[in-house]
């Protein structure tokens, strides 16, 4: 009677932990994984500022160019993209965020809706080390399958509420698609994916080469990473886009 009431006992409490949803333990091991697979907490920590450079194909609207990404720690982001003869460029300096207008030639200020979302795309490697500052939490969603593999599936739900969902290659550890919703071109909210692919190493920190963005399920845009800098010392001003 005691073996049979131990036995119980065991597979209750077994039947109890394959209930139980994963634990932010277990979250946090693999954010810790997938940092490490990145360059680590060191390397990763010492970048101070990041620009990337490379072509771009704007598939839905045709037309071929070029961009350049910056971003300084912990929360500023500039982007200018050459196209059609035109230079287009849009900044968040950590609060407003800004577009340079190439017909006009003046500085606007983007609507509450843009500023939110240059927000949220500004955050860099210091709230990837330190999710608590920036009050981002994460869970852990198991696996899902993408075509023929299965990908770890981590959930950072931001200090606002918004859920942006990375899939991680299990083998390396490196992101291989986000997906949230956004924004489109148009304004109108949208499901906006990310798949990151041909990493390389630059100076110890493992970057996506290619980049291609879907919105809605169709592919909207691709770049591909031609240069990396790191620590040029951009000065806060940049991501004014001042006159």
């Amino acid at each position: 009677m005691k073996k049979y009431a131990a036995w119980i006992l065991v597979t209750a409490l077994l039947f109890a932990l394959a209930l139980t949803p994963a634990s932010a333990q277990t979250a946090k091991e693999v954010l810790a994984k997938m940092i490490e697979a990145q360059g680590g907490v060191k390397a990763l920590g010492a970048i101070k500022d990041q620009t990337l450079a490379g072509n771009l194909d704007m598939v839905q609207m045709g037309m071929k160019g070029s961009m350049t990404l910056y971003s300084k720690e912990p929360n500023k982001m500039r982007m200018d993209i050459e196209i059609m003869g035109m230079l287009i460029s849009q900044a968040y300096d950590g609060e407003k965020a800004r577009m340079a207008n190439p017909q006009t030639g003046s500085i606007d200020e983007l609507p509450d809706n843009l500023n939110q979302e240059f927000k949220r795309q500004a955050l860099g490697n210091d709230a990837l080390l330190h999710p608590e500052k920036y009050g981002i939490t994460h869970e852990f969603k198991g696996k899902e399958k993408i075509q023929d593999k299965e990908y770890l599936v981590l959930d950072w739900k931001l200090s606002d509420g918004h859920i942006i969902t990375y899939y991680i290659d299990p083998e390396t550890y490196l992101p291989y698609k986000t997906k949230t919703m956004g924004l489109s071109q148009t304004g109108a909210e949208a499901l906006v994916e990310m798949l990151t692919t041909d990493y390389q190493k630059v100076e110890g920190i493992m970057i996506a080469q290619a980049i291609t963005q879907y919105q809605d399920g169709q592919e909207f845009l691709r770049m591909t990473i031609t240069k990396v800098t790191f620590n040029s010392n951009l000065d806060d001003a940049f991501f004014k886009l001042a006159k």
